[in-house]
Formats: structure tokens, sequence, C-alpha cells
């Protein structure tokens, strides 16, 4: 499964979102410096769970990172997260 898939499912088990967006933005990052060259290892991803209500930013986006925690070893560079209650305004693109 692609690193892709195993972000998404995992996120959809644990958080049963309303929403998912799992953005894959790797090609932005070609050829930088730092970048492992693999496809996937730059994500920007937006979820809105019952999960996060009542939790700040800093616990919604450490659960996040704790459900991803192979992922991010294991090959993912960089994580740009938007982590929301539903009801709360969605990021401007």
């Amino acid at each position: 499964m692609s690193v892709t898939g195993r972000v998404r499912e995992k996120l959809m088990i644990a958080l049963r979102p309303t929403r998912l967006d799992v953005i894959n933005e790797s090609e932005l990052h070609a050829g930088h410096r730092n970048s492992p060259g693999t496809g996937e290892s730059h994500f920007r991803i937006l979820v809105v769970s019952d999960a996060f209500s009542g939790k700040s930013r800093l616990e919604r986006h450490r659960l996040v990172n704790d459900l991803l925690k192979d992922e991010l070893a294991g090959g993912i560079h960089a994580l740009a997260l938007s982590t929301l209650a539903p009801g709360e305004a969605l990021p401007r693109s």
C-alpha cells in the first residue's frame, strides 16, 4: 500500500472524520536537498473530526502525529496539518 493509502486508512479508522483531504505535494519539492525522492514525502492534510472537539491545536497535531508515527519515521519528510472540529471554519487556500 502506498504511503498516501496508509495515511488515509489510519486517519479514517482512528478519527472517523467527516472530511479528510490527503494531498501529496511531493512533486513540488522534487530535487530539494532534503527531499528523499520517493514521490511520497510531502503531504498537506485537512481533517475534520469530532475527535478534535475541545482540544487545542497542539493536542490535535500531537494526536495526528502519533497516529502517523511510523510514516513520519519512515519517509514522510514534511506534513502540513489543518485539524478542525465540525463547525470550525475551513482554512483559506
